[in-house]
C-alpha cells in the first residue's frame, strides 16, 4: 500500500516563530480540517468538514495572533482530527473516531492496522516529535510554559454552554489559577474552571509535554462563536496575551 500523504501535500506540522523569545510555547492540536487526498474526504460532504467535529474553529487564527503578541513559538497540526486526533493517546477509541458526536465517519470504519499505522507515523508522530524536539532545544536556554490552544462549540448535543472561555489544568495550578482570577475580574465574562472539558487520561498533549516534563502548563478553550472572525481572534488574542503575561509573575 502506498503512503498516506502524496507528494506536494501539506506537511503534517508547521512551526511559527521558532526562535521566539517568550517563555510561552504554544500548540494548536486541531488547527486544520484538511484531509489527505488519498482518504477522499473520509466519505463526508464539505458541510461536515466545516463543523467542530473536523477541527477547532478559530483556534488557528487565535493561536497565530497570540504567538505574534507574545513572540512565542507556535506548533500547529495541519490535518483534521478526524484523520487522527493528536490530543488522544494511542490506545484511545477517539484517536481515529468511527463516530464523532452523532456523525458516522465512513472513511474510519474497519481500518486495517496498516492504515491506522500510516496515520500515526505520517501525521501524529511527526507533530509530537517536532514539539518534543523544540522543547528539548529550549531546555537549557530559556524557561518554558506550555500552552495548548483549543476552541469549543456554543452548543453540544443540544446543550448550551454558557462559558466564554475555559481554563483547564490538572495538579499543576500555577498558571491556571492566576488566569482564572484575572479573567474573572471581567464581570462580563463567564469563565470555566476545567469546563467544558476536564484534563484526564484521554488527553495527550498536556500530559506528555507539560506534566511529563514538569513544566508549568495550561490548556485554553475559547468558545468558537467568539473567535470565528478575525475581529474576534484579535480581541481574544489581546485578552489572553495580557492575561498570560500577568500570570507569568506568579511563576
Amino acid at each position: 500500500m502506498s503512503g498516506l500523504l502524496a507528494e506536494g501535500e501539506w506537511r503534517p506540522v508547521s512551526v511559527e516563530r521558532e526562535h521566539g523569545k517568550s517563555p510561552f510555547f504554544l500548540t494548536c492540536d486541531h488547527a486544520s480540517n484538511h484531509i489527505p487526498i488519498s482518504l477522499d474526504a473520509l466519505g463526508l460532504d464539505s458541510s461536515n468538514l466545516q463543523r467542530h467535529i473536523a477541527w477547532d474553529i478559530g483556534a488557528a487564527g487565535l493561536s497565530r495572533r497570540l504567538a505574534d503578541q507574545l513572540d512565542a513559538t507556535l506548533v500547529m497540526q495541519n490535518y483534521s482530527r478526524l484523520v487522527i486526533d493528536c490530543n488522544r493517546p494511542r490506545d484511545s477509541e477517539q484517536l481515529i473516531p468511527a463516530k464523532s458526536e452523532r456523525t458516522v465517519i465512513p472513511g474510519n470504519q474497519n481500518l486495517s492496522e496498516l492504515e491506522r499505522e500510516q496515520r500515526f507515523s505520517e501525521i501524529f508522530f511527526p507533530y509530537h516529535e517536532m514539539i518534543a524536539g523544540l522543547l528539548d532545544r529550549r531546555e537549557d536556554k530559556q524557561p518554558t510554559i506550555f500552552v495548548a490552544v483549543h476552541s469549543f462549540t456554543p452548543v453540544y448535543l443540544g446543550e448550551a454552554r454558557p462559558w466564554h472561555v475555559g481554563i483547564l489544568f490538572n495538579d499543576d495550578r500555577r498558571i491556571g489559577d492566576q488566569m482564572l482570577k484575572l479573567l474573572r475580574d471581567d464581570s462580563d465574562l463567564c469563565v470555566g474552571e476545567n469546563e467544558p472539558y476536564r484534563l484526564d487520561n484521554n488527553d495527550y498533549g498536556i500530559p506528555l509535554h507539560g506534566e511529563g516534563r514538569g513544566i508549568p502548563h495550561v490548556l485554553i478553550e475559547v468558545r468558537q462563536d467568539l473567535i470565528a472572525s478575525e475581529v474576534g481572534q484579535d480581541e481574544w488574542a489581546s485578552r489572553l496575551a495580557r492575561t498570560l503575561k500577568k500570570s507569568l509573575q506568579a511563576v
